[in-house]
């Protein structure tokens, strides 16, 4: 994993897989937002495992899924979930980017 600290509260990463959980967790985290929508590629693992995996751990999670820019409705979902997440919270997607790209966006409203 490259997790990219965005600041105290949120870091981004490349998608994670169950096998990752612990290590996250291990890190300090409190709690995963994933960025991704299910079955946006082949191999990818449904938020469902990894929610499942994560709350046998003690994360907090939140499926946030975003295709393209994020919606007005995906902002608010991300503004929610850092108002109500213990934290740090770690945001994955493909690449980072979307998860990095929605905090950005949640700033202004916060």
């Amino acid at each position: 994993m490259n997790i990219r600290p965005i600041n105290d509260e949120y870091a981004v990463t490349a998608q994670i897989g169950v096998e990752d959980l612990g290590e996250i967790r291990d890190l300090g985290f409190k709690s995963v937002i994933c960025h991704r929508p299910d079955a946006e590629d082949p191999g990818q693992p449904d938020f469902a495992e990894i929610a499942a995996r994560a709350a046998e751990l003690g994360l907090e999670t939140r499926h946030i899924p975003v295709s393209g820019p994020p919606t007005a409705d995906a902002v608010r979902a991300m503004v929610d979930a850092l108002d109500e997440l213990p934290k740090p919270a770690l945001g994955y997607c493909r690449s980072g980017n979307r998860s990095t790209i929605i905090y950005q966006q949640t700033q202004h409203l916060r």
